[in-house]
């Protein structure tokens, strides 16, 4: 089962953020949105089919996300969370953390925005089109 989102990078995208990456739906950043990798996106965890949302919530379930821009492409792997409520309208955050609120959309993640290939940020710093492609086993 899978969730696709539509996006693009913006000037600030830094991707410097430890713990942390994010989409956001918002038309801006700030250079201190050190975890925003892409923004406008076209989905937000609101929109998301109930059946994957379920999936996620399993304890046991194992969530890939692929973020694809400028020809390059990175996979980060992390947890379901039976807290996970994919009611936000704004932000799809992934945590390497267990923390949990209404934008995470897996916890426990195997890498966070400071940890791509510089040469995909630098794609998403120079504004290119990219996607996030979500996955739930």
């Amino acid at each position: 089962m899978e969730e696709v989102v539509r996006a693009h990078g913006h000037e600030h995208v830094s991707a410097d953020h430890a713990s942390t990456f994010e989409f956001t739906s918002d038309d801006y950043l700030t250079p201190a949105g050190d975890c925003i990798l892409a923004v406008e996106a076209d989905r937000v965890p609101a929109d998301f089919d109930p059946e994957f949302v379920a999936a996620c919530q399993d304890a046991e379930a194992t969530i890939a996300a692929t973020i694809e821009a400028g020809g390059y492409a990175e996979t980060i792997t992390g947890r379901g969370n039976p807290d996970l409520s994919f009611e936000n309208e704004r932000s799809i955050v992934g945590r390497t953390s267990d923390y949990v609120d209404d934008r995470t959309v897996m916890v426990e993640a195997d890498a966070a925005a400071g940890d791509l290939d510089r040469d995909l940020v630098a794609a998403l710093a120079d504004g290119a089109e990219a996607t996030l492609t979500l996955r739930v086993e």
